[in-house]
């Protein structure tokens, strides 16, 4: 297992899985689609920089993020591809995000004129990706009333703004066939309003969990984000190659007798002799504190119960039926052991959350190790 000699815990990644997840995508849509991985929040935690270079190889047309900070950390280790903030900026996020040359996404009237203003001020020409509300009600512009926001848009399109994209935000592709069948009907209504379309206007609205479930909507571009990172993306849909495994060293055992009480609260208490190992990591490192009392590892290839309440740094496994454990020995809270593996949509469901909530909630102290580069 490749790791850090040195380190209490960590995120080791599989480079040659997420280049597999991406092909199955290629395959789904198609040569002629173009696919724009989201990278954003850290690569989905597990580290940009090495997302980007494990991806570029698969030759994707750009990438996604949601702020300026994020594409302008692309630029800076040496992206030239297109890249598109999909959150609306405004002030000198705005400001920064022209001068490095990032594809835009507008979201309403007044937003258009502030990318206007400040692009003329930056003698820039903007790439904008128009985002129309279909059902998503974070921000777009509204599809019943396109009448009163298409032709301002159009004005701009012809003097003002490159205008590149045309997309939406499927809501419920991972549960719900036909909210995307829906929200494609309404984008195509406020396509057929449009009066010459800017050439090549690049349509876009499916996320991972759409793109298997309706590849038919595949338009010009998907922007697959959780099926890259190992992540399920729906009921009866395909599973992503696992990419993503966490560890965690044993940094104490302990033999206590029965009534012993463990961790804040004293939410467990031993029902005679046990054997306890502690864990060098906890919810500062982001393993969700709600697994205490609920989840497990597998340590001495033996799946383990977490017990008592996870801690800031620590978490104690039971491992009365283990023969031999050490201090030093490595526990798998994520990944395989044997043909038992424990999924990081595992781990979602016992603490309550989704697997995206997961993988970028890993802090900056887990270090993340990958491995599979160049056939490693």
């Amino acid at each position: 297992m490749s790791t850090n000699p040195q380190a209490r815990s960590w995120i080791r990644v599989r480079a040659d899985a997420l280049k597999q997840n991406f092909s199955r995508l290629r395959d789904e849509v198609g040569p002629e689609t173009r696919i724009i991985p989201m990278v954003k929040a850290d690569g989905y935690g597990l580290g940009v920089k090495q997302t980007v270079r494990t991806l570029q190889a698969e030759d994707p047309w750009g990438w996604g993020v949601a702020t300026a900070d994020e594409g302008l950390e692309l630029r800076e280790i040496g992206v030239e591809d297109p890249i598109i903030v999909f959150c609306p900026l405004t002030g000198e996020s705005l400001d920064r995000a022209l001068s490095g040359d990032l594809q835009l996404t507008v979201s309403s009237l007044m937003g258009l004129d502030e990318v206007i203003t400040r692009a003329y001020k930056l003698d820039r020409k903007p790439h904008v990706h128009v985002d129309i509300n279909t059902g998503m009600g974070r921000t777009g512009f509204d599809w019943r009333v396109a009448s009163s926001w298409l032709p301002r848009l159009q004005e701009a399109a012809s003097d003002s703004i490159n205008w590149v994209g045309f997309f939406t935000h499927l809501h419920s592709a991972d549960e719900d066939e036909l909210s995307v069948h829906n929200q494609w009907s309404r984008l195509q209504e406020v396509l057929a309003q449009l009066k010459n379309p800017p050439d090549g206007l690049m349509v876009h609205l499916l996320n991972s969990s759409g793109l298997f479930r309706t590849p038919d909507y595949a338009a010009a571009a998907v922007r697959p984000g959780i099926f890259l990172y190992g992540g399920e993306v729906g009921v009866d849909q395909p599973s992503p190659v696992p990419l993503v495994s966490l560890h965690a060293r044993v940094i104490h055992v302990g033999e206590v007798s029965e009534g012993y009480t463990l961790g804040y609260g004293a939410t467990y208490r031993a029902d005679g002799p046990e054997r306890w190992a502690t864990l060098g990591i906890g919810y500062g490192d982001g393993l969700p504190r709600s697994l205490g009392n609920r989840g497990s590892a597998f340590l001495g290839g033996v799946r383990v119960p977490i017990i008592g309440r996870i801690s800031m740094d620590m978490t104690v496994v039971n491992i009365t039926d283990v023969p031999k454990v050490a201090v030093g020995d490595i526990a798998t809270l994520i990944g395989a052991n044997g043909p038992e593996r424990i999924t990081v949509d595992d781990v979602a469901e016992l603490a309550g959350t989704i697997s995206y909530e997961v993988l970028t909630g890993f802090t900056d102290r887990l270090p993340r190790v990958w491995t599979g580069l160049n056939g490693s």
